[in-house]
């Protein structure tokens, strides 16, 4: 009979061999896997719509056997458990045998759908027409290679999602974040996209988020025609998506901070969240690292910028007598557009933003460089000497495909499993420039509690060094900081805390660290 492990180690105990039951919790998972992987070889199942439940019950059910065993006989609270002493979580064999796998995986689901099954002109074959069935039933189509990911995405959230709760069941607030991610990748990223599909077919209903600068393509002009043709509902989602670059992402930015999108609704975040858990120390947390993000991510907001500005641009006219809004018109309200808010930000946040602001005065003189030429350079089809499709095609092929699935995602093993959030995503950029710029979110440090355990940063997916905030007692207000708040529910002494209210009337805790005395008067007199 198995007994409660009382340890309150930090560091845990050393990996032990599984048990029984996580051994059969394993070979109960990779049945569904083979199943998948025999469908891939083009074996015929009968029954499809069996079969596919059984290998989908199958993945779930051995994650959330495994889970189950691995932490319901553990006291509540976070250990490290050995994690750098484990091939899979130490980039150690398995982590590179686990890399390579999916890395593969999405290099064929992306380039090679053929491979998988797909048939443009006829019936699926392959682990593709394994999903027929499902597919059929929800939009009353075939299924597709993006349908297949999207299913197996969806399931790896939910039982690694159930995996996340089991082993942060002691904080409320992972519990309830994990709840979200779960349902909103369930509801609004896969079930409701396919009943829209079936209900109107014309309607661009994948993505409903619709948010920019994530949708680069969502001002593209097949994409314009889309809404507009679809009727009410088509133009209700293009204002939705003009409404929530201006007005709604900087509302809730400036209240929540950017955690509201990160990770309580992003699909990407849900997924490095809970199927990513295991990997999350695995993050680079040098300054040479944070200094390419900062270069790597900010370019990508700028080459993003830049090319919604040129995809607007190029199907815009010159005839004034027909439009108000000409390519002229265009340009000059986007650099005026971008001249106040850099104005803004040097003129109000220029001290907190220090280095940052030379790296933003570079990229604003990039963008408004870039303007000029897509204005004296730029012809009929062609954007600044390029072709329009073809910085289409190139972007979302190094960018969308490349960056975000295939090293974003099939390397958690390897960098961590924020890569894609940390380094290529622009909503994310753009988000922390806001959290940065004016949200009141932050993350508040008790100094004097700290004992320097190094959890908050050994866990920080970002690659923030948390333990130096929280040794000097200073607030956290970072950019890359998506209020995972994973930091705070490993820090065994509470000194970590996810902030939104005001600061007025706090005591100041650097004060009080250097063991300066506080004036308690005059904060009563403040009151």
């Amino acid at each position: 009979m198995s007994t409660l492990d009382k340890s309150m180690a930090l560091t845990g105990q050393p990996p032990a061999a599984l048990s029984i039951f996580q051994k059969i919790a394993v070979i109960l998972g990779l049945s569904g896997l083979f199943i998948l992987l025999l469908a891939s070889f083009n074996i015929d199942f009968p029954n499809k719509g069996m079969w596919l439940s059984i290998s989908l019950a199958a993945i779930f059910s051995g994650i959330f056997w495994f889970a189950k065993e691995a932490y319901a006989k553990k006291l509540k609270g976070i250990k490290n458990d050995g994690v750098w002493f484990k091939s899979i979580s130490a980039k150690g064999l398995w982590a590179w045998a686990t890399g390579i796998s999916l890395t593969g995986f999405y290099i064929v689901l992306y380039f090679f759908p053929e491979f998988l099954g797909l048939v443009k002109d006829g019936s699926n074959k392959g682990v593709i027409a394994l999903f027929d069935p499902l597919s059929r039933f929800l939009s009353g189509n075939p299924a597709s290679q993006w349908f297949v990911y999207g299913s197996l995405y969806t399931v790896a959230i939910l039982a690694f999602g159930i995996k996340f709760i089991w082993k942060y069941r002691h904080n409320r607030y992972e519990v309830i974040r994990t709840i979200s991610v779960m349902f909103f990748q369930t509801a609004f990223a896969f079930i409701i996209p396919e009943i829209m599909a079936r209900l109107n077919g014309k309607l661009p209903y994948y993505d409903l988020k619709n948010i920019w600068p994530l949708n680069y393509y969502n001002f593209e002009k097949y994409r314009i025609n889309a809404f507009i043709d679809s009727g009410d509902i088509g133009l209700t989602m293009l204002v939705f998506g003009i409404v929530s670059i201006f007005v709604i992402t900087p509302i809730l930015t400036y209240k929540y901070g950017k955690r509201w999108y990160c990770s309580w609704v992003c699909g990407c975040g849900g997924l490095a969240e809970t199927a990513g858990d295991s990997f999350r120390h695995l993050s680079d947390k040098s300054l040479s690292a944070w200094k390419v993000e900062r270069w790597v991510v900010h370019s990508v907001v700028v080459f993003v910028t830049l090319m919604t500005t040129a995809v607007i641009y190029s199907y815009l006219g010159n005839d004034t007598s027909k439009y108000w809004l000409t390519k002229d018109v265009f340009l000059i309200g986007v650099a005026l557009l971008l001249s106040l808010i850099f104005a803004l930000v040097m003129l109000f946040k220029r001290e907190q933003f220090q280095k940052d602001a030379l790296y933003g005065a570079i990229g604003y003189f990039v963008v408004i460089m870039a303007l000029i030429g897509f204005h004296h350079y730029s012809g009929d089809g062609n954007v600044f000497l390029f072709k329009s499709e073809t910085l289409r095609k190139s972007y979302g092929f190094l960018i969308g495909s490349i960056f975000s699935g295939v090293i974003g995602t099939g390397f958690y093993p390897i960098f961590g499993n924020r890569v894609w959030c940390r380094f290529g995503c622009p909503m994310a950029a753009i988000l922390g420039f806001q959290q940065r710029l004016f949200s009141r979110f932050r993350i508040t440090t008790n100094g004097g509690q700290c004992i320097s355990c190094g959890n908050c940063s050994a866990y920080c997916e970002m690659g923030i060094d948390v333990r130096a905030y929280a040794q000097k007692g200073q607030n956290i207000v970072r950019s890359s900081c998506v209020g995972c708040g994973i930091c705070s529910a490993v820090c065994p002494r509470g000194v970590l805390k996810l902030e939104n209210g005001p600061l007025k009337g706090r005591i100041d805790s650097n004060e009080v660290l250097l063991g300066n005395d506080v004036d308690l008067m005059t904060l009563v007199n403040q009151k």
